[in-house]
């Protein structure tokens, strides 16, 4: 099982969104980096839900509750290669609420998360996370 890290503007769509929906496709991905990561997501993974703008914390988990699909919106996005589709969807549920937000400042404050996507390309909406670092920020957020 991987761990996913997806950013999420909450004005937009919040960890509360997310509970309430039950089920939802995580959408709205175009940079290329990034939809190589969601390429590699497996039903049965889990993600932290980042919220960026004011916030800039860990809020939640989520489970990835789908394999990768086209999304729909792009019909004519083809696939790559590997046959994977370009403009790749997955379906997200929550899990559970951090006991304590991870922030920003925090994980950049500590030296351990030095190489880590979030740190080093803060603009990525999905990215892997680590093992070590998935052990670490679950501590950090009660989770």
């Amino acid at each position: 099982m991987a761990t996913f890290l997806l950013k999420t503007e909450p004005d937009d769509f919040s960890y509360d969104d997310l509970v309430a929906a039950k089920r939802e496709p995580w959408d709205g991905v175009k940079n290329p980096s990034a939809r190589m990561a969601m390429r590699t997501v497996k039903k049965g993974d889990e993600a932290f839900i980042y919220h960026t703008g004011k916030e800039k914390a860990i809020v939640g988990l989520a489970t990835i509750v789908s394999d990768v699909y086209a999304d729909p919106a792009f019909p004519d996005a083809g696939e790559t290669d590997e046959g994977l589709p370009k403009a790749p969807l997955f379906d997200v549920k929550a899990t559970r609420r951090a006991k304590t937000p991870v922030t920003l400042k925090e994980i950049k404050a500590d030296e351990r998360f030095a190489e880590f996507m979030l740190v080093k390309q803060s603009r990525l909406s999905v990215m892997d996370v680590p093992k070590r670092l998935d052990t670490l920020l679950r501590k950090m957020a009660g989770l």
